[in-house]
């Protein structure tokens, strides 16, 4: 006898088969979330070097500025500190021929910088070369620019010969308003070239714009007891310069 039987036909499947081909919409209130980008952290190390470098180029552009102003311009001052200089004196022991003799100089008075600045023009009876001076009292130095042979020659500031600015310039007004009268006698310092400046830097900034770009040597006063003999006499030259109550004649030698 044979037994026939039947696998039990399953009614899910036809269903399952339909949940595939389902197509679920969302609802109104759900909300479709989407996914957020990670933010990336803010470059505080470019703004850091950013700052570093604004500060940097500001620091430069004022040292430019402060560079420029004190070693290469010329600083403007009020008019009541320049004075037109002429004054006459007497020269009984060097010259004592030529009887009264006048010196002319223009000077510019620095209170705040505590320098001056005298200019001597080309000299009417000769004797003494054009130049420029500066008297700096901060830095204790003089210099002197020869026009005619266009070298510098710096030396220790001499407080015996020369006024402070305060004083000179009181000096000036009085003289202006007739309380002096320019007339004066000369005294003469010897100086001796030693060698060349190469730092032109260390004279300061007035000095140096003064020197800037000219030959610049040092100088040591002489002996004033030791004359200058004849053979000494052609490699020597002079400056007549005021900046006190006489007249200076600053002899300026160079080494054999």
């Amino acid at each position: 006898m044979v037994k026939i039987t039947f696998q039990p036909v399953s009614v899910q499947k036809p269903e399952k088969e339909m949940d595939e081909d389902k197509i679920i919409i969302p609802q109104a209130h759900e909300q479709l979330v989407l996914p957020v980008r990670s933010k990336k952290p803010f470059p505080t190390g470019l703004c850091c070097l950013t700052f570093g470098l604004v500060v940097f180029m500001s620091g430069l552009v004022l040292a430019s500025i402060f560079v420029y102003r004190y070693y290469f311009t010329p600083q403007q001052i009020p008019e009541d500190s320049l004075f037109h200089c002429r004054v006459i004196f007497e020269d009984s022991i060097y010259a004592p021929l030529r009887g009264r003799q006048e010196l002319e100089e223009n000077v510019g008075i620095y209170l705040e910088d505590n320098y001056e600045q005298i200019s001597v023009p080309v000299p009417h009876f000769g004797g003494s070369d054009p130049a420029d001076i500066i008297h700096d009292f901060e830095r204790g130095l003089t210099a002197y620019h020869d026009i005619a042979l266009d070298k510098c020659y710096i030396t220790e500031l001499n407080t015996t010969m020369v006024m402070r600015p305060r004083s000179l310039w009181e000096l000036l007004v009085n003289v202006n308003r007739g309380t002096y009268l320019p007339q004066t006698y000369i005294i003469q310092e010897e100086m001796m070239v030693t060698g060349r400046v190469r730092n032109m830097r260390q004279l300061g900034p007035f000095i140096h714009r003064l020197c800037y770009g000219k030959e610049t040597y040092r100088l040591r006063r002489r002996n004033q007891h030791r004359r200058i003999d004849r053979r000494e006499t052609k490699k020597c030259h002079s400056i007549r310069h005021f900046e006190n109550t006489f007249v200076v004649e600053t002899v300026i030698c160079d080494r054999v």
